[in-house]
């Protein structure tokens, strides 16, 4: 078959703005041809707005959308992430194999309606409610990557490993039953899911949940056994989300989380450190100068009352970063940058944090950075729109009232990301060459909420 293509008048490339760019891709929706200064050819589809490159959503725990909104209350004398997390056991508790993949799958749905075209799946729930294995011990696994392909979704999947629930080995609670693998048993997981992500495009990697879940042993063990697998494969870790983990991990080792793991793990741009919201200025540095990517999840980290990312020492040293939505308190990637600048105005008492020499538009700036650093963590070929990259696109509708007849394509960025209801903006999301959403409607959008509403429905039936 002949390549596909599609004719911007205005297309964000990895080095910026371009004016009138023909982007072509094979059947395998890889980007075969990126030519700036182009004339579109007869027959060419145009865009009618400016093109972005679709976001990676670095982080996600997809079960978590199906209680979104129910814990907005307070219910202990000083609401936590630890209260919070309470409430979570109850959903993770009850969820069917059946419930997730619908639950799944209407995010994912929801994920690429708002620009997203691909999600690192941070995926924990392995058992039954008893916490005994299924029969296929893939079974929850195979259920995200079902729905990942029916959402026409982009997928990393994550299996996550936890095994205590405080540092120094503390037995797992009835809680997180649902959770526990020995290290020999994930192993094996992962050697039987290889295959299947393969088959399907998606990426596999491992995610060690953290490092009151892991111990250390078994993260040394798990992370040899999985570059065994795939050298390359990506590693995701929650580390320093909260002051509470910090003080622990200091009480346990004498050392701060991130500390502690640069000294005894071998981090290097495989990994993606998720939140790291509470490290030192030499912390900062050093995790940065690893190559690895910190994985920032604005909209939770504030639901959760977590803290702010110190960005500008990040960058001082180069950092790498990308956003995802976690619990999905909000699905939407302009959002969470958004909502990541607004954090550093704040912290700074500046403006237009983000911006860089080479991209002073902040929005222009972010889309760059949170592109490149999320495609790293996904380890997929997603990084933008440059030859050898897959075809994940977005087009703005350049008719919106907030972007109409702005001058330059930075300004329509720009509205959509600080103006708009920062999705009213998008007119298509592309994934791989294809389609996914016209208009700002995903094709599978009633049959795919419908079901997520049903799941949560039941959900509520079943959760005290």
């Amino acid at each position: 078959m002949k390549p596909r293509s599609l004719f911007a008048e205005h297309a964000l490339l990895p080095t910026g703005w371009a004016r009138d760019v023909l982007l072509s891709w094979n059947d395998q929706g890889l980007i075969t041809g990126v030519k700036a200064q182009a004339t579109c050819p007869e027959g060419v589809t145009r865009a009618t707005g400016p093109v972005v490159p679709g976001m990676p959503n670095l982080h996600s725990h997809a079960f978590q959308r199906a209680f979104g909104g129910l814990t907005e209350y307070r219910g202990a004398a000083q609401d936590s992430f630890w209260s919070w997390r309470s409430l979570m056991y109850g959903f993770a508790a009850a969820i069917t194999p059946e419930q997730l993949e619908a639950i799944a799958t209407g995010l994912y749905v929801e994920m690429l309606e708002a620009g997203y075209t691909s999600v690192c799946e941070f995926h924990y729930v392995h058992h039954d409610p008893e916490g005994r294995p299924y029969a296929d011990d893939a079974n929850l696994s195979m259920c995200l990557l079902r729905a990942a392909a029916r959402a026409g979704m982009g997928l990393t999947l994550l299996p996550v490993l936890y095994q205590t629930s405080g540092f120094g080995g503390t037995p797992p609670s009835v809680g997180q039953r649902r959770f526990i693998r020995s290290t020999d048993n994930m192993l094996a997981l992962l050697q039987k899911l290889k295959p299947l992500c393969e088959a399907q495009g998606a990426r596999l990697g491992l995610a060690p949940h953290s490092l009151r879940a892991v111990p250390p042993d078994s993260l040394r063990e798990a992370l040899a056994g999985l570059h065994a697998l795939d050298v390359t494969a990506p590693v995701h870790i929650h580390i320093a989300e909260q002051t509470a983990e910090v003080d622990a991990c200091l009480a346990w080792s004498g050392q701060r989380p991130v500390q502690w793991l640069l000294e005894h793990a071998p981090v290097d741009a495989r990994w993606c450190l998720v939140h790291a919201t509470h490290m030192s200025a030499e912390e900062s540095t050093r995790a940065a100068r690893t190559g690895a990517v910190a994985g920032l999840c604005p909209s939770t980290e504030a639901n959760l009352g977590d803290g702010i990312f110190d960005a500008p020492t990040w960058l001082q040293a180069n950092g790498r970063w990308g956003v995802g939505s976690d619990s999905h308190a909000c699905v939407n990637a302009a959002e969470e940058l958004m909502l990541l600048e607004y954090s550093q105005r704040l912290a700074t008492r500046q403006r237009n944090v983000l911006a860089s020499a080479a991209q002073p538009s902040v929005a222009t700036s972010m889309t760059l950075q949170a592109v490149a650093g999320g495609a790293q963590a996904s380890a997929r070929p997603v990084a933008g729109l440059a030859v050898g990259q897959q075809a994940d696109m977005v087009v703005l509708d350049a008719q919106h009232p907030l972007l109409r007849d702005l001058p330059t394509p930075e300004a329509m960025l720009s509205a959509h990301v600080f103006a708009s209801h920062r999705q009213s903006a998008l007119q298509q999301v592309w994934v791989a060459g294809r389609v996914q959403v016209q208009s700002g409607h995903h094709v599978l959008h009633d049959a795919a909420l419908s079901g997520l509403v049903a799941a949560r429905r039941q959900l509520l039936e079943n959760t005290p």
